[in-house]
């Protein structure tokens, strides 16, 4: 079969299809007929030819479109395809009015005229000469369908709580193809939006949301913002906007003034707050109390050492919520105590740390020294004393310094756990045919628990037996064990007694004559029977101490050096120009076997002077001064050098 006569027979399908009655049966049978003789024509050598085709394009939904096709010098029917359905035959194209057949049909011309493109018109168009047999190429029409106004959901104003970041989402419906949407700020583009596409039910049309995200710090206040959707149909494209609306609870700023202050003195404190909506209430608190007497944005008080730690707030309250800001007050005080130190009691050889703790502005300087002297054991809050000994016992100064501002202080006491210790002089004296006393002190920590006096055969802790009474008193220095002799004979001169005490650490001994008051008196040597009585002070001595030693040949006790001196020490004992002896005692050694040179006895002078006989402290003096010459007497003397740091 040739192609026109599948032409016809298509026509002939179309017609029927149609359902048109017998005379489009009709028009069938004449096409037919027609196209037969057409047949004969052309097989006679006549030959038509598209001088135009229609061509591919585009068009707006809603505007008009023609579609070209001419044959020259053909004046038979033309056929329009659409879809690869009939639109009809001819020029006839009632059944859509929508499109009409145009042009000159005497010069060939059959052009497809759509008057008002609409989405359906979007299709595969071809112009068939049916008695010629020809047909022109496919033409693709493509209409374009603009998007709907795009909208941004929640405008036109769009309110955000401020430190939220901001999410925009616009969509564009019903376009074709589907739009682009770009995001605008002040005439410059946003990046970073998604975007999805949704083919709609006519499988042609597309609608697009775009989402956009602003992190909090890009967001302005009263910003406007620009959703643009564009497409082929709307090049300029079609836009809308929203305006940022930024709420936020108060942005407080609270301010002090003067600052540094002294304490007692006033300051103003301003609580200024940007606010949206504005701010209704103000409230005013220290350490979370609320002071009842303030409002406004305004507080004037008088300050102390409490504003320094404890700081004032102020609280801004809107429609959206509270906020709150505190301040504390550079208030200069004095040192204030923030932790006290404790006295210790430590056994002899550990460790003793002691803790004190202060607070003050501007900064404090701490000082830890021991009572009586001028050293700097530390400038922590900490104090450590490693391996305590006996004489480290005392009173120890924690203290403070604000520079400009004031000092303070605070005293504790270390008190160390060790064996007894004996401070009695070797020598004491007694009347012949009196009462006569010889008498024991004893610094010991913890307290003795047993003193005893032993002499000859006889052993005695307290109470009487004979001519014989031990009594024992506690001081706050010490403990003094006197051994009472009811009426003196000469043999109590002769004999040699023990004071012994004992406690948990250990003991200590003490061995003493008595010598008949009157002779002793007579060569000096009897001041010794008053040392028991001298006040006990303790730490270390005074730097100007001075042991003054008497040679008397008829004595065979030796010189025991008082153990009040804490520190180390020496003393050089000689006759005239004729050396006796010397030691180095360390300041915890009773001298016991070190000093103990036959004919000689001891007195200490120096921060007792005052309770020592006239004559002694004279001598004293003049020693201390630089004044005053060798004692002529040949009399044995000693000064006392302190080793180590001075009090």
């Amino acid at each position: 079969m040739r192609p026109f006569q599948l032409d016809l027979l298509f026509v002939c399908f179309f017609l029927f299809s149609q359902e048109l009655g017998l005379q489009k049966r009709g028009c069938c049978l004449v096409l037919g007929y027609m196209a037969k003789d057409k047949f004969r024509r052309m097989n006679e050598g006549q030959v038509y030819s598209f001088s135009q085709q229609p061509q591919d394009q585009a068009v707006v939904s809603g505007q008009p479109v023609t579609l070209l096709c001419a044959i020259p010098e053909y004046d038979g029917f033309v056929l329009w395809i659409k879809d690869g359905l009939a639109l009809g035959v001819g020029r006839d194209l009632s059944s859509y009015p929508q499109y009409l057949v145009v042009g000159n049909h005497l010069s060939g011309e059959h052009h497809l005229k759509i008057l008002r493109a609409e989405l359906q018109d979007d299709a595969v168009y071809e112009c068939q000469a049916i008695q010629a047999a020809i047909r022109s190429r496919p033409a693709r029409l493509t209409v374009l369908v603009p998007p709907d106004d795009p909208v941004i959901l929640g405008g036109p104003v769009i309110s955000l709580r401020a430190g939220d970041p901001l999410n925009l989402t616009c969509h564009a419906d019903n376009a074709k193809p589907a739009a682009s949407i770009i995001w605008l700020r002040k005439g410059e583009v946003i990046n970073g939006a998604t975007y999805s596409k949704t083919l709609l039910r006519d499988g042609k049309r597309e609608s697009i949301v775009s989402t956009l995200f602003i992190s909090p710090g890009d967001v302005e206040n009263g910003q406007s913002i620009v959703c643009r959707a564009t497409n082929k149909a709307i090049p300029g494209g079609k836009e809308t906007s929203v305006t940022i609306d930024i709420q936020h609870p108060p942005l407080v700023n609270l301010s002090v003034e003067p600052q540094p202050v002294l304490e007692d003195n006033v300051v103003t404190f301003h609580c200024s707050a940007k606010a949206n909506p504005a701010v209704t209430q103000y409230r005013w608190a220290k350490r979370g109390q609320i002071i009842k007497e303030a409002s406004g944005e305004v507080y004037r008080t008088t300050v102390d050492y409490t504003y320094f730690s404890e700081p004032i707030s102020c609280e801004a309250t809107n429609a959206l919520g509270s906020t709150n800001i505190s301040r504390n007050v550079d208030v200069y005080f004095g040192p204030r105590m923030t932790t006290e130190p404790q006295s210790l009691l430590v056994d002899l050889g550990s460790d003793a740390v002691f803790s004190c703790a202060w607070t003050g502005n501007p900064s404090l300087t701490i000082v830890w020294m021991k009572r009586g002297s001028g050293v700097v054991l530390s400038n922590e809050k900490t104090l450590t004393l490693k391996t305590v000994r006996q004489e480290d016992a005392g009173k120890y100064v924690c203290r403070a310094v604000v520079p400009r501002v004031g000092a303070g202080e605070r005293e504790v006491t270390l008190t160390v756990n060790g064996p007894p210790i004996i401070s009695s002089t070797q020598t004491q004296h007694a009347l012949h045919g009196e009462k006569g006393q010889i008498k024991c002190f004893i610094r010991s920590t913890p307290p003795p628990d047993r003193i005893a006096w032993s002499w000859k055969e006889n052993v005695l802790e307290s109470g009487t037996s004979g001519r014989y009474t031990v009594e024992t008193v506690s001081t706050e220095e010490g403990v003094i064990s006197t051994l009472t002799i009811s009426s003196i004979v000469r043999a109590d001169f002769q004999t040699i007694y023990n004071c012994t005490a004992w406690n948990s650490f250990g003991s200590d001994t003490e061995i003493i004559r008595l010598k008949e008051q009157g002779s002793e008196m007579k060569s000096g040597a009897g001041l010794e029977a008053a040392w028991p009585s001298l006040p006990r002070t303790p730490g270390p001595p005074s730097p100007a101490v001075a042991c003054v030693i008497h040679a008397d040949p008829v004595l065979s006790a030796g010189c025991l050096l008082p153990a009040l001196l804490h520190s180390p020490w020496s003393c050089h004992l000689t006759t005239g120009l004729r050396p006796l002896g010397s030691a180095s005692l360390p300041g915890d050694s009773a001298a016991k076997g070190v000093t103990r040179l036959p004919g000689l006895s001891c007195s200490l002078l120096g921060p007792h002077r005052r309770q020592l006989p006239p004559t002694l402290q004279g001598e004293t003096q003049k020693r201390e001064s630089g004044h005053g010459k060798p004692d002529p007497t040949g009399s044995a003397k000693a000064m006392t050098k302190m080793r180590g740091p001075l009090p």
